[in-house]
């Protein structure tokens, strides 16, 4: 092939990309479908006022979760995954809500071995009081950068029946958090992903010590791409709970919430008059100890 064809070639392939890559600016695009919530907002239209869920996160987008070292991010990951499962966990998720319709939940653990990781597969399942039907497990720590890849890629492009996928954490799909080339590829993966099989990406990552900027290159590009970036810090009035806040997002933010885990190892939403509970301990410690 000579260059010229070669450029042909190129110019062709560019083309195609272009078209398929068009949008139209003055045509009606509906929001993207909302796959996790947390309460409701009231929005100002042509039409009126109408309400609609605060998305935590969309269908073709990603997000992620950040905190230091034993701020429970995956028990906030477990809260979510259950809030998107099933209605029956509404004792512990309170105004989380996740939007499935029939789609499934896949959770893919990078880090724990078996027993660590079933434990965190299990808790999602109690408290939405689901079966494991829709519900796809994996713990990936054995396998390679590549293999983790190639899996993850796999179950998505083999299902089209996906709606949630959980990845604790991001930090396991490359060699180096601080390689500027491989972590933009990591990230833009995730964009390409959420995009072309509609699905929302949930993923862990961890912040640098003594700050609130996730780790590494890896991290700066998430917080540029991500669609919502969820913040976990320790309540000054009691380091138990665990503030979940949102750090920035494409639309209207959540609410702040926060939420401890109960004597029965069990992460829950705390009301949102979390200032009585910290006033009168007795009161927290009873509804912890109380919930099953």
């Amino acid at each position: 092939m000579t260059e010229l064809d070669k450029r042909e070639e190129e110019d062709l392939y560019s083309q195609y990309l272009l078209e398929q890559s068009y949008i139209d600016p003055t045509a009606e695009v509906e929001y993207p479908p909302v796959a996790l919530s947390y309460g409701e907002s009231d929005y100002y239209t042509s039409d009126g006022m109408v309400t609609h869920p605060t998305p935590i996160g969309t269908y073709g987008n990603f997000s992620f979760i950040q905190g230091p070292p034993k701020h429970k991010k995956t028990f906030l990951v477990t809260l979510l995954s259950a809030a998107y499962l099933g209605k029956n966990a509404k004792e512990y998720v309170r105004d989380l809500k996740g939007h499935r319709g029939d789609k499934c939940l896949y959770h893919f653990d990078t880090e724990q071995g078996t027993y660590h990781a079933q434990k965190v597969f299990n808790r999602a399942l109690r408290i939405s009081g689901e079966d494991k039907v829709c519900y796809m497990t994996y713990g990936l720590r054995s396998l390679s950068v590549e293999e983790r890849i190639n899996v993850i890629e796999y179950c998505l492009r083999g299902d089209d029946n996906i709606g949630l996928v959980v990845i604790d954490g991001i930090a396991d799909l490359v060699n180096d958090v601080n390689d500027i080339e491989e972590s933009n590829k990591a990230v833009q993966r995730l964009m390409t992903w959420s995009e072309k099989y509609n699905v929302h990406i949930l993923t862990v990552v961890h912040v640098n010590h003594n700050s609130t900027k996730p780790t590494g290159h890896l991290g700066s590009a998430m917080e540029r791409k991500a669609e919502t970036q969820i913040a976990l810090e320790k309540s000054e009035m009691d380091e138990n709970i665990i503030n979940v806040k949102c750090r920035s997002s494409r639309g209207r933010p959540f609410k702040d919430f926060s939420f401890m885990v109960n004597n029965q190892g069990l992460p829950l939403v705390l009301s949102d008059d979390i200032e009585i509970f910290n006033k009168n301990k007795s009161v927290l410690e009873n509804l912890l100890g109380n919930t099953h």
